[in-house]
C-alpha cells in the first residue's frame, strides 16, 4: 500500500490548489492513504501558516472530503507543527486530529530553509549550525508531543553541508526519536530543492533502521502536481534499506501497512 501523510493546503498562504486537486492527484498516483497536514497556527511568522480562527474550517473541510472520497481513497487529517518552545499552543497540540508532524524550521528564530535568509549560512560556522539544528530535533523528539518527525535533515536543503559526518551529527536526534517511539517520515521535498535528495538521505535512513525506528512517507506537496513526486524512488530506497512496513495514524493511534 502507498501512504502519503505530509501535504498542504492554500490555508498556509504558500500552497496552491484545492483539496480536491490534491486528492485527485493522489488517486492518479495510486496512493491509498493520503494525509493533509497543513502548517499549524502559531503567533510567530504568521504569513506562512493558517490562523487559529481557521482551524475549525480546515478540519471540517478535510473531514468532509474524507467522506466524499470514502471507498476511493482514505483521507487523514493532521497538522505540521513547528518546534518553537514558548509558541506552541494547546489548541494545536490537543487538536482532535489523526496525527501531528513535529518539524524544525527555525534555529533561534532564523528560518534556515527560507531563501530570504540564506545569507546566514555564510555568517556562522556550518558545523555549529548543523549541531544546533539536530539539538532542536532531539529536544522535539524528547517532548513526545508529536507522532511523526518531519523532514529529519531539512538543514541540508540548500546544500550547505558540514565538515563533520552527517551521521555522527544525527546520532543523538535519532536516539531520541527511537526512545520516544516516534515515526520518521521519508519526505520527497528534498528532491525539489538544491540538495536533490530526500529527507533523510540513505545513510541516515540506515541508522534509523538499525534503531528500529518506523517510517512513513510524505510528498510535502504545496502544489497538486507535487503529490506522489519521486514516490517510487522513496519506496525503493526504504525497501533496499530493509523496511517492509509504513506507519499511518487514526486518532493518534499508530497502524502499519505493508509496502
Amino acid at each position: 500500500m502507498i501512504v502519503d501523510l505530509h501535504n498542504h493546503t492554500r490555508r498556509c498562504n504558500h500552497a496552491e490548489g484545492s483539496l480536491d486537486d490534491y486528492i485527485q492527484k493522489a488517486i492518479e498516483a495510486g496512493i491509498d492513504i493520503f494525509g493533509f497536514s497543513d502548517h499549524a497556527p502559531m503567533d510567530f511568522d504568521p504569513k506562512y501558516r493558517m490562523g487559529y480562527h481557521e482551524m475549525a474550517a480546515y478540519e471540517a473541510e478535510v473531514r468532509e472530503a474524507a467522506e466524499r472520497y470514502r471507498g476511493r481513497i482514505d483521507i487523514r487529517l493532521g497538522y505540521e507543527v513547528d518546534w518553537l518552545p514558548g509558541y506552541m499552543d494547546e489548541r494545536v497540540l490537543n487538536a482532535d486530529v489523526d496525527y501531528l508532524i513535529g518539524s524544525v524550521h527555525f534555529i533561534d528564530k532564523w528560518g534556515f530553509d527560507n531563501p530570504e535568509f540564506i545569507g546566514h549560512y555564510e555568517e556562522a560556522d556550518i558545523d555549529t549550525i548543523w549541531r544546533d539544528y539536530f539539538d532542536l530535533v532531539e529536544a522535539m523528539a524528547a517532548s513526545k508531543l508529536f507522532q511523526i518527525v518531519g523532514h529529519f535533515d531539512l538543514i541540508k536543503v540548500f546544500k550547505f553541508l558540514p565538515k563533520t559526518d552527517i551521521r555522527e551529527l544525527a546520532e543523538g536526534a535519532l536516539d531520541a526519536i527511537a526512545h520516544s517511539d516516534m515515526v520518521l517520515e521519508l519526505n520527497a521535498a528534498g528532491y525539489r530543492k538544491p540538495i536533490g535528495e530526500p529527507y533523510p538521505g540513505r545513510g541516515v535512513l540506515e541508522m534509523a533502521y538499525q534503531r528500529r525506528i518506523p517510517i512513513t512517507f510524505g510528498s510535502d506537496a504545496h502544489k497538486p502536481e507535487q503529490v506522489g513526486f519521486k514516490q517510487k524512488e522513496l519506496y525503493r530506497m526504504a525497501r533496499e534499506v530493509g523496511y517492509t512496513r509504513a506507519a499511518h495514524f487514526r486518532a493518534k493511534e499508530r497502524f502499519f501497512v505493508d509496502i
